[in-house]
């Protein structure tokens, strides 16, 4: 069992003081609420990585308005757009993970040079940096790790995960 989970994207910035309409992700309920231990995916060297949750205020039962502690810079908030918010696992009721199981599984995932390498099969968390297991159409899989440098986007409309992968990997 996962310890984190992907509950919600940042959508867009709402002002310049860090305020981001956020929308759940995978058909879930709107979870984050005040207090809550946030982790944002994926990883960006000049934007916080984890986040405290300071204010909700809902506008639907899968959308709301939310601001992070300490994130007040509105430059560093439209970096973080499209970035996604892992909570604990264990802050969240069992009854929501039947749901929320494998929340980016099916997602596909495009390299810039290879083009289609295949669809997301699990989310493996490591303490260096999560792992993309990624199921290739000839039936084997590769390990995309979850960084900056490789993963360029992440398309929630389109469930895809662009990604500039290092010369060889795919070797591997």
């Amino acid at each position: 069992m996962r310890a984190w989970i992907d509950v919600a994207v940042l959508a867009k910035t709402r002002n310049s003081k860090g305020r981001f309409a956020v929308h759940a992700t995978a058909g879930l309920p709107f979870l984050l609420e005040e207090g809550d231990e946030v982790a944002f995916v994926p990883p960006q060297t000049d934007v916080p990585r984890n986040g405290v949750v300071s204010a909700v205020r809902l506008l639907d039962d899968s959308s709301a308005d939310v601001e992070f502690e300490g994130i007040q810079d509105a430059g560093i908030a439209r970096q973080m757009v499209g970035m996604h918010c892992l909570i604990k696992r264990d802050l969240v009721d069992d009854s929501v993970f039947e749901s929320a199981a494998g929340a980016w599984e099916g997602w596909a995932v495009v390299d810039e040079k290879e083009g289609e390498l295949g669809f997301v099969s699990d989310l493996i968390e490591n303490p260096a940096q999560d792992l993309l297991e990624v199921e290739r159409p000839d039936g084997s899989t590769v390990l995309v790790p979850v960084v900056e440098e490789i993963v360029r986007s992440v398309d929630v409309k389109s469930a895809t995960v662009y990604v500039n992968l290092p010369q060889g990997l795919l070797d591997l």
